[in-house]
């Protein structure tokens, strides 16, 4: 049975990463920013945790919420940058089956419009399982702008991966 055409409802997840976040140091204005636009979209239930920039750390969340929690949409926030505690891209790409390169390329392209600098940053998607996993800046405008550049893509790609069937043509 397809659910093509009609809305799916993802099962959503949102870790930001921020060694002055984890500790409370600073508060965090990205995630909340990126779970309402994530409700606004009609997905409900979303988890949103923080993290340090710890590659081991951020490999093993995901790792958790894809192959035990069975999230469909993973959402990152921040150390894509090139600090040397940005270390998101590589916890991300250690655990993924296949990287989807026009993500970080369209947001990328989006992003240069509004700032030079987005040129540095390396964010990235990828697949694991039936999970799609995207890599967001850690500002809240960069984020919320970056996901709706990819978003119209989000829930097709969701579907494909847990075995829809019908025709990618055919949207």
């Amino acid at each position: 049975m397809s659910h093509h055409h009609q809305f799916q409802l993802l099962r959503c997840a949102v870790l930001v990463l921020s060694d002055k976040g984890s500790k409370g140091l600073r508060e965090d204005l990205s995630g909340p920013a990126l779970v309402e636009f994530l409700q606004q979209a009609g997905h409900t239930g979303i988890l949103l945790d923080l993290l340090p920039d710890e590659l081991e750390l951020i490999s093993r969340r995901l790792v958790q919420w894809v192959d035990e929690d069975r999230y469909d949409l993973i959402l990152t926030c921040g150390g894509t940058g090139v600090s040397p505690r940005d270390v998101t891209p590589e916890a991300t790409v250690a655990i993924l089956d296949r990287q989807m390169p026009g993500f970080g390329e369209r947001m990328r392209t989006v992003s240069m419009e509004k700032s030079p600098h987005a040129i540095v940053s390396r964010a990235l998607a990828g697949t694991r399982g039936g999970c799609l996993i995207i890599n967001l800046p850690g500002s809240p405008r960069a984020a919320v702008e970056n996901l709706k550049a990819v978003w119209p893509a989000v829930g097709h790609l969701v579907a494909k991966l847990q075995g829809d069937q019908t025709d990618c043509g055919s949207v």
